[in-house]
């Protein structure tokens, strides 16, 4: 992000383990301590609750846009401020090229992120979205709110957090919307079609991970 000032905000239940890092100048980073959970389900749908927080004890303060990235992913080309907007969302790479059956929106109707089989434009993934703070608020608040419901039926959604991110979008379109080459995977070969990759996914052992 050339020419802007940038706040790195690193959400962990382990502070002591992150590095000092030697940034740039206009860059400032800050670790958010967080609650450790012992499954990864449940971290997983806590994110929502801990980002929301955030902004409004802090970074509602620093910033005016904000996006939320996973953190075992590595920036391989720029990403510049044609990715800012109101409301951004990225597509996912397991299914930008395939028909909306495919997708694998939470298809259970008691669950507060059903989606009909009709309904649906894209499958966003969850490991990047942003845009506006406030509106980063709201979405964040949402999503927790949905999530809350469904546990206080018993339901875990399909994707956790994933799913509820997904029916967000169905009701409140991205006003931005970020191509596969924001959000790879660098387990899947580059096909012709995306032409530069830019943040992706890490190989990673998922087994060790979430154990």
């Amino acid at each position: 992000m050339k020419g802007y000032r940038v706040n790195y905000y690193i959400f962990t239940d382990d502070p002591q383990a992150i590095l000092t890092a030697q940034l740039q100048p206009g860059r400032s980073l800050a670790i958010v301590p967080i609650k450790k959970y012992s499954h990864w389900q449940e971290i997983s749908m806590r994110r929502m609750e801990a980002i929301n927080r955030h902004i409004a004890a802090v970074s509602h303060r620093e910033v005016n846009y904000l996006f939320c990235l996973d953190i075992d992913m590595v920036f391989h080309n720029p990403w510049g401020v044609e990715t800012l907007g109101e409301r951004v969302a990225a597509i996912h790479p397991g299914y930008y090229n395939v028909p909306r059956s495919h997708f694998p929106y939470e298809r259970r109707s008691s669950s507060a992120a059903f989606i009909p089989d009709s309904q649906g434009d894209f499958y966003y993934g969850g490991a990047v979205f942003g845009g506006l703070v406030k509106q980063v608020y709201e979405f964040t608040r949402d999503c927790h709110t949905t999530i809350l419901a469904d546990k206080a039926n018993g339901i875990m959604a399909a994707w956790q957090e994933e799913s509820h991110l997904n029916r967000h979008f169905l009701s409140h379109k991205p006003s931005k919307l970020l191509s596969p080459e924001y959000l790879w995977d660098d387990t899947k070969p580059k096909p012709p079609e995306v032409r530069l990759i830019r943040f992706s996914t890490v190989n990673k052992d998922y087994g060790a991970i979430r154990d």
